[in-house]
């Protein structure tokens, strides 16, 4: 592969700037800085110039419609507002306060201008305006790994090898769209997954792993056949492999790999991975019936099978290992992580947006702490809905638009 030199995509000049350090717990009762002034906050807490510190996350569910309208609906006052307009979108993704929504040949950046600040023992929650940054472009669809350790896309350049770009997520709390690398890539590859320093290049050409620094200079590499799904837990980052999980753990004296291979009976791999943001344990789909639990804790695979097709399964990972999967006939599974039952069934929530196959690949379960969220494009709902107790719809929030596309912010 060759190095290209870093390129500044979009400078938009916002007057922001990330302050270290954290010294102190906010009250839980404390109020948010008067006129999004921070200056009272002292030696910085993670704060952001211009944003207001709030006593509890912002959460909101934000949806692009088929026209590139994106929508922001607030989980606390319900309400909703445009944040503008981005060309139609075919794909999602988020580390919790950006969105990327993909395209042949682009990715629209958006600032959700709601996000949690993670010090490890406590989190400290920001609000600041949302607008949209602008597009990263590139050779082919793109596919977008992003982490709160940073955003990783992969062009596949049509017949071509592709580009593997990572992105300067301090630039981006910045308000500017910077590459720390492009690399041009002599054989089709499927991921870039950002690590705390540079970044996991699967190459699925090669069946390779190669580790890259900030730079994109090569530092390590390890087999990988047919990579396929990327994660990050709060142990390491994940990459799917034909034959298992590859497990890359940093710490201070740099990253390592680990190996979890499938047990010897296993129904068929896992083709992505989802789970409640941060948490050690994942939920691999299959593509049928069957689902894997993956502990990085652990490092241990857990197979069950719901007995019927699933389209989305997301690991919720409390302390009932609860997952949530999404049934073909549009219902919300409630399952036991221990022993594979299914504990409740919702009534089919999204059945018409699934039977539509344009609008079932942007269906899509997201779980935080407390509830799992669900869009149904055709139904122009999005549904909140609490796993510990029984599935239970606890709230459905009526759009004047077909959310094809959703995910929540502010966590």
């Amino acid at each position: 592969m060759r190095n290209r030199v870093p390129l500044s995509l979009i400078s938009l000049t916002a007057g922001v700037a990330l302050l270290a350090g954290c010294q102190a717990t906010p009250s839980a009762t404390s109020a948010p800085s008067p006129g999004g002034d921070t200056s009272a906050l002292g030696d910085g807490h993670g704060a952001i110039a211009g944003a207001r510190e709030l006593a509890e996350p912002a959460l909101h569910l934000t949806s692009v419609a088929p026209d590139g309208a994106v929508h922001h609906l607030d989980l606390i006052d319900e309400q909703s507002e445009s944040l503008g307009d981005i060309a139609p979108a075919d794909t999602l993704d988020t580390e919790g306060r950006f969105l990327f929504a993909g395209r042949d040949g682009a990715v629209s950046i958006i600032d959700s201008g709601v996000w949690t600040w993670n010090h490890i023992d406590h989190f400290h929650y920001y609000e600041a305006p949302a607008r949209i940054l602008g597009e990263l472009t590139g050779p082919g669809t793109p596919r977008t790994v992003a982490s709160d350790v940073g955003v990783g896309v992969h062009f596949d350049g049509g017949d071509r090898g592709g580009e593997a770009v990572l992105l300067d997520l301090d630039a981006l709390k910045e308000g500017d769209i910077v590459e720390s690398f492009r690399l041009e890539l002599d054989a089709p590859g499927s991921l870039v997954v950002p690590l705390p320093s540079g970044a996991l290049i699967a190459d699925a050409g090669a069946g390779e792993v190669r580790q890259v620094d900030a730079s994109g200079a090569e530092r390590a590499t390890t087999t990988c056949a047919e990579p396929a799904g990327a994660i990050a837990t709060n142990v390491g980052v994940v990459v799917g492999c034909a034959d298992g999980a590859l497990l890359a753990v940093t710490d201070s004296s740099g990253t390592s790999f680990e190996r979890i291979p499938y047990p010897a009976d296993a129904p068929g791999r896992a083709l992505s991975f989802a789970n409640r943001e941060g948490r050690p344990t994942v939920a691999g789909l299959t593509g049928s019936s069957a689902f894997w639990l993956l502990d990085t804790r652990a490092r241990t695979w857990t197979a069950h099978d719901a007995g019927e097709p699933l389209v989305r399964v997301t690991a919720v990972d409390d302390a009932d290992e609860t997952v949530v999967a999404l049934a073909a006939d549009g219902s919300v599974l409630v399952i036991s992580g221990a022993t594979g039952g299914i504990l409740a069934r919702s009534a089919p929530l999204v059945a018409a947006s699934l039977a539509d196959a344009v609008l079932a690949r942007g269906v899509d379960l997201v779980a935080d702490q407390r509830r799992t969220y669900l869009n149904g494009p055709a139904e122009r709902t999005l549904f909140e809905l609490d796993p510990a107790d029984g599935g239970r719809v606890a709230r459905t929030f009526a759009v004047d638009h077909a959310p094809m596309l959703f995910t929540e912010t502010g966590r």
